[in-house]
């Protein structure tokens, strides 16, 4: 349920960008999503249709592009991906690990017309 809230911050910021570049319309919104996160593309998408109606981001296309998780050993710096849920290192056995991508969420882009 909280993809609800996070459309809607995605409208605000998509509306006061488009407004201040004094668009008539936005035709597509680019989301980065880590693969940790917690969003799902297909609720963003549900919710996106109902609130934006009626706004100049209505019909716009939501354009997601996932980033694949990736970990750093602390032990012996291997860099992988991890394979299902498990983050132990497949090269020495350790559970000390860093999180190199895999947790963002981000708007990168928008496309307006004026």
């Amino acid at each position: 349920m909280h993809e609800l809230a996070v459309t809607q911050s995605i409208l605000d910021i998509v509306l006061q960008n488009a407004s201040q570049a004094q668009a008539t319309k936005i035709t597509n919104i680019y989301l980065v999503i880590g693969d940790l996160s917690s969003i799902v593309d297909d609720s963003v998408q549900f919710y996106w249709d109902i609130i934006s109606k009626d706004s100049i981001a209505e019909g716009a296309q939501l354009q997601f592009r996932r980033i694949t998780t990736q970990f750093e050993c602390l032990d012996c710096h291997e860099v992988y991906q991890p394979d299902g849920d498990s983050i132990i290192c497949p090269h020495c056995g350790s559970t000390r690990i860093k999180v190199l991508s895999g947790e963002e969420f981000y708007l990168e882009a928008i496309d307006i017309e004026k």
